[in-house]
């Protein structure tokens, strides 16, 4: 259901941490009209070391996103054969912000929202909606594995477009998303149902977590089909026990695949299965794994607990074999999988663990990108990596301790931000320290510094510097009054300003 555009939420309150001061190298002084001079870095510099778990900014002050630090390869710019495109995740559960956060190879922020109060974020990603790119993210509360929230559609401007709802009392899922070409969207949510448990060991009088799948109209909010898993999944496919102390979640569902012929591939966490769906009568057309597979599971494709089934462009299927909890074997893997309708059959066609042999318990996907790697999220495990198609791992970005993603992604992505940019500047004499940032601009590639007499009286000084980061500090030695900062595309055409300021300190 399409609401309207809320204010931005404060974010959720931090602790501070210090503030980064970058040490002034070799240098050359350039004079420049009006008596100004602008010391201009020969060789710009990060910030020094901080604290590694948070990233802090002195023109974003509000914004203290969790760190993503690349393990592999170690020391050295990322490796050759990387897809094209930027790393999409949600981190939460950090010392940082929990919000979606898009970032470059090397874990750099690129663009970053933080939800605010006790919410959370999940899956982003880059969708389409009436042909135009969108990012998609969810962001709620969640319980025992159970989320309660919106998803929320942003332009590339990042306006947001719509929050979605389901059309229930119960509020939509983070588990999945898709957008079509419709105009629609579809998404799951858990709702509680009264259910005989008695075979499988519970109450006849029992009461069951039903997984729904809806499509909605995105504009309207109109609900244009539903499908209720206890109306033709029995619960004896449940492969989890019930409990005395809460309802039964005996399927699970985690994903939603829409299907070459229109149909739905749903993955099922709790049944260790994957269902086609016949969309207009919603029968299980087959099923894949679990109890009562309709394929034949050849050598090292049974899967467990699993996310993330998905059709690939060459008949394939691909999913991430959680394999816990409770653990069924030593580590999770990336799984792709071609299913022989005619024999029906399953073969295995490669598996992508990760070199540390990670188990995650919970969440993970498997992103088949168009160059033929692979991206994968590891959930709990704290890390999202890329592997080659032949499973030679080309990047491992490491989570804070106790952080997670539910899903990982990698995208091409042209970010345009209508706000203009951010700049915080501190002064010491005639030494003048200018910080510059765009949040979620990707074209950017130099920042130049304008200073003078007014806000109204702004002229270039230097050489425009190459931007190194989500933010970037210049340094000068400047008497003027007011400072501001201008964006310069790769071509030098310049882009957007930022307001004029007065330096701190004196």
């Amino acid at each position: 259901m399409r609401t309207p555009q809320a204010p931005p939420r404060s974010p959720r309150p931090r602790p501070r941490t210090p503030r980064l001061r970058t040490a002034l190298g070799v240098g050359a002084l350039t004079l420049v009209a009006g008596g100004a001079a602008a010391w201009e870095l020969l060789t710009p510099r990060e910030p020094a070391p901080g604290p590694p778990e948070v990233k802090s900014f002195h023109s974003r002050p509000r914004l203290d996103p969790d760190v993503l630090t690349r393990t592999t390869p170690a020391g050295a710019a990322p490796a050759r054969g990387l897809a094209p495109g930027f790393v999409f995740v949600a981190v939460k559960r950090g010392p940082g912000q929990d919000g979606p956060m898009i970032v470059d190879d090397r874990g750099r922020p690129v663009w970053f929202r933080a939800v605010g109060g006790d919410r959370t974020a999940t899956a982003l990603q880059v969708q389409r909606y009436r042909g135009r790119p969108v990012l998609t993210w969810w962001e709620g509360n969640t319980h025992l594995g159970h989320g309660h929230g919106e998803y929320v559609v942003m332009y590339a401007s990042y306006r947001e477009l719509a929050r979605v709802r389901s059309v229930a009392s119960e509020l939509p899922d983070h588990h999945e998303f898709q957008l079509t070409p419709r105009g629609t969207a579809l998404m799951t949510l858990y709702v509680e149902r009264r259910a005989d448990l008695s075979a499988v060991g519970g109450r006849r009088d029992g009461t069951i977590v039903e997984s729904r799948i809806q499509e909605v109209d995105v504009a309207t909010g109109r609900l244009v089909w539903e499908w209720r898993s206890a109306d033709h999944v029995p619960v004896t496919e449940g492969l989890t026990a019930p409990k005395e102390d809460k309802p039964h979640d005996y399927f699970h569902a985690n994903s939603i695949e829409v299907d070459r012929d229109g149909d739905l591939i749903v993955s099922a966490r709790n049944t260790h299965a994957i269902y086609k769906i016949d969309r207009p009568s919603g029968r299980i057309v087959w099923r894949l794994g679990g109890s009562r597979s309709d394929f034949a599971m050849g050598p090292g494709t049974r899967f467990a607990f699993q996310h993330d089934a998905r059709r690939r462009a060459d008949g394939t299927l691909s999913l991430f074999d959680n394999q816990a909890t409770p653990a069924k074997a030593e580590e999770s893997r990336g799984l792709v999988l071609r299913l022989d309708r005619r024999r029906m059959t399953a073969r295995l066609v490669r598996s992508y663990p990760h070199p540390d042999g990670l188990l995650a318990g919970a969440e993970g996907n498997l992103q088949t990108l168009p160059n033929g790697n692979v991206f994968v999220s590891w959930g709990p495990e704290e890390r999202v990596s890329e592997f080659s198609r032949d499973g030679r791992m080309l990047l491992d970005l490491a989570l804070p301790e106790g952080a997670d993603t539910y899903q990982a992604f990698r995208f091409p992505w042209r970010g345009r931000p209508l706000a203009r940019p951010a700049v915080a500047a501190h002064r010491r004499g005639e030494r003048v320290t200018v910080w510059a940032s765009w949040n979620g601009a990707t074209h950017v590639r130099r920042w130049r510094v304008l200073a003078g007499p007014s806000r109204r009286a702004l002229r270039p000084i230097g050489r425009p510097l190459r931007r190194t980061g989500f933010e970037t500090a210049l340094h000068m030695r400047t008497a003027a009054r007011f400072v501001a900062v201008r964006a310069v595309a790769r071509d030098g055409r310049p882009l957007r300003t930022s307001r004029a300021i007065r330096p701190t300190g004196r």
